[in-house]
């Protein structure tokens, strides 16, 4: 293959990339609504839509086995395929954990824990992705510690928002076993909904972690 066409395939896998990105954002965002909103319709179109992703993620696969099968490429091209490979992993993995918020969404009764603050740390997820989706873009190894640093924040107003909810729970008052059933049902949800995007956060400081080796051949963030 002339070289004008591998290097032209090389910038559309980058372009495809940061595509899926923008997909998964928009799918996480969605999903962060839904939970706001109490939307069971906006949240089943989550669920409903991750085919969506689940395609281009196979679709991007097939071009990086494709490139790394018949281009054999060395150096900075065999680790900027390696990683592109390894971010849409991570980027599929997202969009599940917001096909999660969707499910919760349909369900939840978030109203009877008003201290914790989903948005915000939902919120926070979506910055850290933005983040290092522009740090991949611009080849940005600044930008990839910045995302790592960046989760400490996130996991600090993640352990907080836990400890808030075990504290309500047991402050709270039930009158009846059924009562009892729902208020739990709702603890057990949004426990789960704080270590999803809490995950998001991780899956984020692993797409830096993957720029980061593909820019500077090192690993210091892969964990």
């Amino acid at each position: 293959m002339p070289r004008d066409d591998y290097q032209r395939q090389l910038e559309s896998l980058r372009e495809d990339v940061l595509y899926m990105g923008e997909v998964v954002a928009e799918r996480l965002r969605m999903g962060l609504d839904a939970l706001e909103q109490q939307d069971e319709e906006l949240g089943q179109e989550v669920i409903e839509r991750d085919s969506e992703v689940n395609e281009l993620y196979l679709e991007l696969e097939r071009d990086c086995v494709d490139l790394l099968a018949l281009q054999q490429p060395v150096a900075g091209d065999l680790r900027f395929i390696a990683s592109s490979f390894k971010i849409i992993t991570d980027l599929e993995r997202i969009a599940d954990l917001a096909t999660n918020l969707g499910g919760y969404a349909k369900e939840a009764r978030y109203e009877v824990f008003p201290d914790v603050d989903v948005q915000r740390i939902g919120d926070e997820t979506l910055e850290m992705l933005a983040m290092a989706m522009a740090a991949y873009e611009d080849e940005d190894a600044d930008g990839c510690f910045a995302v790592a640093e960046r989760d400490d924040d996130l996991d600090a107003l993640c352990e907080a928002a836990s400890e808030t909810i075990v504290r309500d729970l047991i402050e709270k008052e039930a009158n009846d076993q059924e009562e009892v059933e729902d208020l739990m049902a709702d603890v057990s949800r949004l426990l789960l909904t704080v270590r999803d995007l809490e995950r998001v956060g991780d899956h984020a400081v692993n797409v830096a972690a993957r720029t980061l080796y593909m820019v500077e051949n090192s690993d210091e963030l892969i964990y």
